[in-house]
């Protein structure tokens, strides 16, 4: 049985873009997103012994975790405790990179949705199948359609300032 300490490592390692993301999304500068990093990293150690691999993928699990603490984090005032630093070059430095500027424009544009909402298009952009994203935020496949039609059509007048 491989160490569960060096499995986990693997894992977040071959899915970390998604802590990034969440970060990304659901905190406003560099500073705020290294520790929203490190509260997802902590947070999924912490379930990871209930992780079971018949249950689902790993990135599943992965954003339904990341997301729940994204949203928490919005929901309260910035954490006064003090964190250790994440590795160098690992998941907080990506969380903290600014993304180019048409990904900037649209990150901005995402943040100012509600939580929900904010997951679903973070999930939609990352190409996730619309069964695989009603798994994740609790909703039907019927209702991810719904929704997301409603997003992009709101994203894409924000974008280019024409109002329908």
């Amino acid at each position: 049985m491989p160490d569960a300490h060096a499995e986990f490592e693997r894992l977040l390692a071959q899915h970390g873009g998604i802590v990034g993301k969440v970060a990304r999304l659901y905190a406003r500068d560099a500073d705020d997103r290294r520790d929203l990093a490190q509260e997802i990293a902590t947070q999924l150690w912490r379930a990871y012994p209930r992780f079971d691999e018949r249950l689902g993928k790993f990135s599943t699990w992965m954003y339904r975790i990341a997301l729940n603490v994204g949203i928490s984090h919005l929901r309260s005032a910035r954490s006064a405790r003090t964190l250790l630093p994440l590795d160098e070059g690992g998941l907080a430095a990506k969380a903290a990179a600014e993304p180019d500027d048409r990904a900037g424009a649209l990150y901005a544009q995402i943040r100012e949705l509600e939580p929900m909402a904010r997951a679903l298009v973070l999930l939609y952009l990352e190409d996730r199948s619309y069964a695989e994203i009603a798994e994740v935020l609790g909703i039907t496949e019927a209702n991810v359609a719904t929704k997301l039609s409603r997003l992009k059509t709101r994203l894409r007048a924000q974008l280019t300032g024409v109002t329908s």
